[in-house]
């Protein structure tokens, strides 16, 4: 059987789906919109875009070319975003690099990625110093001075990134080529074993730019992102492109605010200044958010924040929602690029405070042309009946597609033809998502599964808590039992016995299981976190599995 086929005209254009091609519309229509670099830098999308040219031209003059690996060790800022279209529309490969690693994890992410130029932020010029002399492949080295004198390391520099885009001309022929080039690299941050490379083609980022801003653009109630909003990331840029929100703002030709380092004052003060609408980020940056004593005097009620990375509690979402912030969670992964769904309200929700709440932490709906789904140890889907539990299996057209120079890794990522996320969640009739718990973090107690996530959100509604981490420790009569580490807000009070007392509660109303109730809970001053800022649930019980139990 023949494929019926019209033979295009030679003269027509193909349309590469390539990241240049998300300018068209901003260059067009927004060409005197701003982009803010903390209060230093203020320019326009026509200068952004004369920047990508002379970018272009420096880098070439460097030795980049198709193929070249390019990596970035910055805070957010406006020169990220630069290399956000500028590098991969070279035809190179742009390699954020994860600045809160170990050096000898960074160490590793360049010489595994192969980049040949690093553009290093003055402020990480030393860590960059220390291990210059085991990198396999680096050849050149931009310092990104930031207004700042020189840092006094040794470190042979090739210019200072202002200086060669000064000099460098603004005329750039980006190029046409095959959409499935790679465009960027970056490692995931697990707490075991190296970190893995994931990488995504021109393709795959255009495709998950039009999905999510559709997603976005279409909110029934709450949570949109359209013409007319501010954006400010407060996930790093190095962090899955920034979840891909810098691709969709600038599409869409939306003020873009970056704040550089991130401090709770300078946030806040941005929020004010630029008139934010539009953020994301893990959960303790909402909380450090609210709880920063600058907090009290702006306005939060404008701001619409998408929390993903970890679980959103449900009384942190409470207490957003009391400044009148639009929190709701975004769900993926490294490995997803990332967003996969989104716990945008529906329009038909009815319901209170409360069960507004309840929505809002849910994981969410799927985007569009994300095909999701949860399954047996069979890979055999699962009803959606919102009580089937088994592992989150997704395909999207923006997945990678393995791990760089890793297929053993790889053909295990996407055994039986789905991609595994390592989340046990169910689907409800409605078709929305509900994480129960990594598979890994998952408390086997009693014969039940204990989800540290439903636990975690039920002790945040008690309030004097702030923050809530819960681990399975093993127990020789029940296989396991969960810990609970709790901090308290300052000034508040709350007894051991008073967060059990809020998790039996729970219990006695059918919420979670009784054998949830913890046996121990321990008031901590702080709780472990990884490099973007989850809870380090593996640090944790490796910290209890010590002879001295973690106490010290």
């Amino acid at each position: 059987m023949s494929t019926p086929f019209a033979a295009p005209s030679p003269a027509a254009y193909a349309y590469p789906l390539l990241i240049k091609q998300l300018l068209h519309t901003a260059a067009d229509t927004a060409s005197t919109q701003e982009i803010v670099y903390r209060d230093t830098h203020r320019y326009t999308y026509a200068a952004f875009i004369e920047r990508l040219g002379r970018l272009a031209n420096a880098l070439r003059r460097l030795g980049v070319g198709e193929g070249s690996t390019v990596a970035m060790m910055d805070w957010d800022s406006h020169r990220y975003l630069e290399t956000f279209f500028g590098v991969p529309m070279m035809g190179a490969v742009l390699q954020t690099v994860n600045v809160r690693l170990a050096p000898e994890q960074i160490l590793y992410t360049l010489n595994h990625a192969g980049a040949e130029v690093v553009l290093v932020h003055a402020d990480f010029a030393p860590v960059l110093a220390g291990i210059a002399g085991q990198l396999t492949s680096v050849r050149r080295i931009v310092l990104i001075g930031d207004g700042e004198p020189a840092p006094s390391c040794a470190l042979p520099f090739d210019g200072e990134y202002e200086d060669l885009l000064a000099n460098a001309p603004a005329a750039y022929d980006f190029p046409d080529f095959d959409e499935n080039t790679r465009a960027t690299t970056f490692y995931t941050t697990g707490t075991t074993g190296l970190p893995k490379g994931v990488f995504f083609s021109h393709r795959q980022l255009v495709l998950h730019t039009l999905a999510v801003a559709a997603a976005f653009g279409t909110a029934a109630r709450q949570g949109s992102l359209r013409r007319g909003d501010v954006y400010m990331p407060i996930t790093p840029m190095f962090h899955v492109h920034a979840w891909g929100f810098p691709y969709i703002a600038t599409m869409l030709g939306l003020k873009q605010v970056y704040p550089g380092r991130y401090a709770a004052d300078t946030l806040l003060h941005s929020i004010a200044k630029e008139g934010v609408t539009f953020t994301h980020g893990v959960p303790t940056i909402l909380h450090m958010l609210l709880s920063a004593e600058a907090s009290q005097g702006v306005d939060l009620s404008r701001c619409k924040m998408v929390i993903g990375g970890s679980a959103l509690p449900k009384g942190l979402a409470l207490a957003a929602m009391a400044r009148g912030m639009d929190v709701f969670t975004g769900y993926g992964m490294s490995e997803t690029g990332p967003i996969l769904t989104v716990a945008h309200l529906r329009p038909d929700f009815d319901g209170d405070e409360q069960d507004e709440a309840a929505e809002r932490v849910r994981t969410g709906a799927p985007i569009p042309l994300v095909d999701l789904r949860v399954v047996d140890d069979e890979m055999r889907p699962l009803p959606h009946d919102g009580a089937s539990i088994g592992e989150v299996a997704v395909r999207a057209p923006w997945l990678t597609q393995g791990y760089l120079g890793n297929p053993s890794a790889s053909d295990a990522l996407w055994a039986g033809g789905y991609m595994h996320t390592g989340d046990l969640g169910s689907i409800g009739p409605s078709g929305t998502l509900q994480v129960s718990d990594r598979l890994k973090d998952v408390i086997k107690t009693g014969g039940e599964w204990v989800s540290s996530l439903d636990l975690e959100s039920i002790l945040s509604e008690h309030p004097a808590v702030a923050e809530a981490a819960v681990v399975g420790v093993r127990d020789a009569r029940w296989g396991e039992r969960p810990l609970a580490l709790v901090v308290l807000k300052p000034g508040a009070q709350a007894s051991v016995e008073d967060l059990r007392a809020q998790v039996r509660a729970h219990a006695e109303q059918g919420r979670i299981s009784k054998y949830a109730i913890p046996d121990e809970v321990r008031l901590v001053a702080a709780i472990p976190r990884t490099s973007v800022g989850k809870i380090n649930k593996k640090g944790i019980r490796e910290a209890i599995a010590r002879p001295d139990g973690g106490t010290n």
